[in-house]
């Protein structure tokens, strides 16, 4: 069965173990994103030994291509793109909204065209689930709209309640599809950052009974003190045993800071994007590689980095890479920053299982490395 097994907290912080039919996800858990069944630049294996329990594959990009029909006869997900643990896959709600054109909202869903040939597309509650049902993923999420901010509270408000319709939709959807033992759907909190708004959403959702909740609308341009205000006014109205998602973040000091305040799993494009991009990762602050000085600095990244870009090569050789735009440069940076996003982590998981979160927290925001 899917369940969140609480082991310790420390303040709100919280750490435990994830239960699925596929393995354990141990959280605080950062989900490296594989949007079209690959994490970029990386093998599924160099993934996994990294310390990634999970990974995160996207229904807007899989429907497009390759379908998901044909990922179904396929296998499904996992046998398709050789990860065999724990997948959550995202609802394509935030992809329409962000890359699609031409679209149509209404009560019953969304039409669309594709960001790739314009061919025309409609997802609605029913088919998000019915997707992600065919790829397999271990944990689904809820079609929802997402409103780009700053918006009107009306509009806000508008998308909120549309959002809690479609998840009681999805909700019916989903079981209905009889889910293999150990499959969940998430429910998405949105609202904004509207305090009065989010409680609304996430005790609405509450009372859905999901298997865990994400909060959504978050990490879009608004200052970090205004997330994780929000954060704090959602995450009290959520169940305590159930997980806790906050999409899309982020950066590591987003990452310590919402794990203080009680958030369970985390996902974001950025330390793959900017390994490929020449930026890495460090526990003293991030490094553009790309720079003149390092051109003949023999020094690891990170000396207490254990990827192989830390414990074979230097800041000289993987400048040479980037600056010549080889494959390897990207293969490197990109293994070398989510090995960071697990080491922190690790480092955070221990802290809480210590007693020691806000130690860790103080020591960070310092600009130390307390793990």
């Amino acid at each position: 069965m899917f369940r969140i097994e609480i082991a310790a907290t420390d303040g709100a912080a919280r750490c435990g173990t994830i239960h699925t039919a596929r393995g354990t996800i141990r959280t605080p858990a950062f989900m490296p994103v594989g949007t079209a069944a690959t994490v970029k630049a990386m093998l599924p294996e160099a993934v996994r030994a990294t310390g990634a329990d999970i990974i995160l594959g996207n229904t807007y990009h899989l429907m497009l291509r390759p379908g998901a029909e044909r990922v179904a006869r396929l296998g499904g997900l996992h046998r398709f793109m050789n990860w065999p643990h724990p997948i959550l896959t995202d609802s394509g709600g935030f992809q329409v909204m962000s890359l699609a054109g031409l679209r149509k909202l209404s009560e019953e869903g969304v039409t669309f065209r594709s960001h790739l040939d314009g061919s025309s597309h409609a997802l609605t509650p029913e088919r998000a689930v019915a997707i992600q049902r065919l790829l397999d993923s271990d944990i689904a999420m809820q079609l929802d709209e997402c409103v780009s901010l700053p918006a009107p509270r009306d509009r806000v408000a508008e998308a909120m309640a549309l959002s809690l319709r479609w998840a009681a939709r999805c909700k019916t959807a989903f079981e209905a599809s009889e889910p293999p033992p150990g499959r969940a759907l998430f429910g998405i909190v949105q609202g904004g950052v509207e305090p009065d708004l989010r409680r609304e959403s996430a005790e609405a959702l509450a009372a859905l009974d999901l298997s865990g909740y994400a909060l959504g609308g978050l990490a879009v341009g608004e200052p970090q003190a205004v997330m994780f205000a929000t954060i704090e006014a959602t995450a009290p109205f959520l169940p305590a045993a159930k997980p806790r998602y906050l999409m899309g973040v982020g950066k590591p000091a987003d990452l310590v800071g919402a794990v203080a305040r009680g958030i369970d799993m985390f996902d974001c494009v950025l330390p793959t994007r900017s390994g490929r991009n020449g930026q890495a990762f460090t526990r003293h602050g991030a490094l553009n590689i790309r720079n003149a000085r390092f051109a003949e600095d023999g020094a690891p990244l990170d000396p207490r980095c254990a990827c192989p870009a830390c414990t074979s090569y230097s800041r000289a050789y993987l400048h040479h890479l980037v600056k010549a735009n080889e494959i390897l440069g990207a293969v490197l940076m990109t293994s070398h920053n989510l090995q960071h996003y697990q080491d922190l982590m690790t480092g955070l998981r221990g802290a809480i299982a210590a007693g020691q979160m806000a130690d860790f927290s103080r020591r960070y925001d310092q600009g130390e490395a307390p793990f």
